[in-house]
């Protein structure tokens, strides 16, 4: 089955008291429940913004890799959390960032993994 991931940027949110955040914590817990309980759910994690970077890297003209204080993003998004799930098909996805949506208030975005590249032999 494909793997899809949802996921929320942190810009999309607005800021919110610590009572708000642990009410949409429950909520989404619930449903990461019926995710796991459906069989559907691989990974999630979520508390992700600017204050959780550690760094940026990327390949030097050496060949190694060039860590630097970051991230040195082109915008000021970031992701907010997320979720991996093993579903059949993009109505499935869809049934469940739904739920997510309802649950957080929070905009959801639906992204397929493409899978392993194929070789042609």
């Amino acid at each position: 089955m494909p793997e899809y991931i949802i996921a929320f940027n942190d810009e999309w949110v607005a800021e919110h008291t610590m009572e708000q955040l642990i009410h949409k914590r429950d909520t989404s817990m619930a449903v990461t429940k019926e995710m796991k309980d459906a069989g559907v759910f691989v990974y999630g994690n979520g508390g992700i913004d600017a204050s959780t970077a550690i760094c940026s890297v990327e390949l030097g003209d050496d060949g190694e890799p060039v860590f630097t204080d970051g991230p040195y993003v082109e915008t000021k998004e970031h992701l907010g959390g997320f979720f991996v799930i093993d579903v059949p098909d993009d109505e499935t996805a869809r049934y469940w960032a739904g739920k997510m949506a309802v649950a957080l208030d929070w905009p959801q975005e639906i992204h397929r993994f493409p899978g392993p590249p194929r070789i042609e032999e």
